[in-house]
């Protein structure tokens, strides 16, 4: 095939590649569509195979020209990006040409492309990591969410009013003025002072009874998350149906062997969770340090982010938020917000989240980190120990999904990151310390 290929850089990351395929190439395109076309078609009044050419012309060039365009495109197309050593970053967008026989068929693809990134110093960076510090309070909170966890919720056997912490269990409907709202729910179950509702409309439940209804009037603000009401100054029209409080279990041996086989006291129940808080800590502290330090490379770079990673990030991001809400029993609808508002809350996120993935790439490119077979299984052994499954299984599924190459560019990142760790100047520091330090650099 015949054709030339020009390419213009519109951009850093975007370029419009336009592809000529000489009138030769397209003729004997077209002669070659009509003589298969001649064989298949079937008109009133011509033995098969017979139909002259421009009745099959005056019939037929449409669905040819478009057969015809296709295949030009199909075949030039990647030839064009391996003359000029691009590969496209998400779908190319075409602006094709009317094809004419006789004529060089001529026809534009926009494209985006990995940008060149200058990396400078990435090794030897300094950063900080926190110090692990669990307290005996940090323990006897923990210990205090189980009992929590654990306790059963109970109406209240004497008729008293709602105070803080009890469950209330309630209808209501809300009003702009003398306009319903959609906002309304019958036998909805909220604990006062959670703040999970708006703490004035909370506050206001507090003193009321059994059976008692009432108006309760709440003033939100334009950026309470629920955008149908925010902004608005809203009447709730309230009925009172129970009012529960959750007991729960003594602090004692008895609740610690209660929790399973594993504690035959109070006191190993608290080593056990200590040495969870520990090992949870360990995690947090090594996640948020490579974040710091991932981000104190990015930052030093200049470099344009192709849109359509910052748009499949985006998706994926909030294809995510809606997936943890229906696992939670809610939906963007429930919680008043709107895909658009969503995607404008985490555009910069994953802008940010773009610019450091392409920056480990680069990174991984140049210091030649790869995966082997021992990562990969290293990776799913990880993946069945935390869901609690058996590694084999956890690579069925992921193979039966296609999920693999997602996975291996997961773990080429994290190889990449353990790789700038241990090559980094690294300094312990505690919270307070870390804190101060990293208000200062904002």
């Amino acid at each position: 095939m015949v054709m030339v290929t020009r390419v213009e850089d519109i951009s850093s990351v975007k370029k419009k590649v336009t592809i000529q395929i000489e009138s030769r190439e397209v003729d004997r395109k077209i002669n070659s569509a009509y003589r298969e076309l001649r064989k298949k078609a079937r008109i009133p009044g011509f033995r098969p195979g017979k139909v002259p050419r421009k009745i099959l012309e005056s019939r037929f060039w449409d669905d040819v020209a478009d057969d015809v365009t296709r295949d030009l495109i199909n075949e030039s197309f990647p030839k064009a990006l391996e003359e000029i050593d691009v590969m496209p970053l998400g779908t190319p967008v075409l602006e094709k040409r009317t094809l004419k026989q006789g004529e060089d068929f001529q026809y534009s693809v926009l494209i985006e492309v990995r940008p060149r990134i200058d990396l400078n110093d990435y090794l030897g960076m300094e950063v900080e990591k926190e110090e692990i510090c669990v307290t005996d309070k940090d323990v006897a909170e923990r210990i205090e969410q189980i009992r929590q966890s654990n306790g059963d919720l109970k109406s209240i056997k004497e008729e008293r009013p709602v105070r803080k912490d009890d469950y209330v269990v309630l209808d209501y409907e809300a009003f702009e003025g003398q306009t319903p709202l959609d906002d309304k729910a019958t036998n909805f179950m909220l604990q006062v002072g959670s703040n999970s509702f708006h703490p004035d409309f909370e506050n206001a439940l507090t003193g009321l009874k059994r059976l008692d209804e009432t108006e309760i009037h709440v003033g939100f603000e334009d950026s309470y998350y629920n955008t149908r009401l925010a902004g608005k100054q809203v009447t709730f029209k309230v009925k009172i149906l129970d009012i529960k409080e959750l007991v729960v279990p003594e602090l004692d041996d008895e609740f610690a062997r209660n929790l399973g086989a594993d504690f035959n006291n109070l006191e190993e129940l608290r080593e056990k969770v200590r040495e969870s808080i520990v090992a949870s800590e360990e995690k947090r502290i090594d996640r948020e340090m490579k974040q710091r330090l991932v981000r104190k490379i990015t930052e030093r770079l200049d470099f344009e982010v192709p849109q359509v990673l910052v748009e499949s990030e985006l998706n994926y991001a909030v294809e995510n938020f809606k997936q943890n809400l229906i696992q939670n029993g809610s939906s963007l609808e429930q919680i008043g917000i709107t895909e658009e508002k969503l995607k404008s809350n985490f555009r910069a996120v994953s802008e940010n989240r773009v610019r450091e993935k392409l920056v480990l790439e680069e990174i991984a490119r140049r210091e030649n980190i790869t995966l082997d077979d021992e990562d990969l299984a290293a990776g799913y052994q990880d993946l069945a120990a935390e869901m609690g499954m058996d590694a084999e299984i956890v690579r069925q599924y992921y193979e039966a999904r296609d999920l693999v190459p997602s996975l291996k560019e997961k773990l080429r990142e994290e190889k990449t990151l353990n790789y700038l760790v241990e090559h980094a100047n690294i300094q312990t520091v505690d919270r307070d310390v870390l804190n101060e330090n990293m208000s200062a650099e904002k």
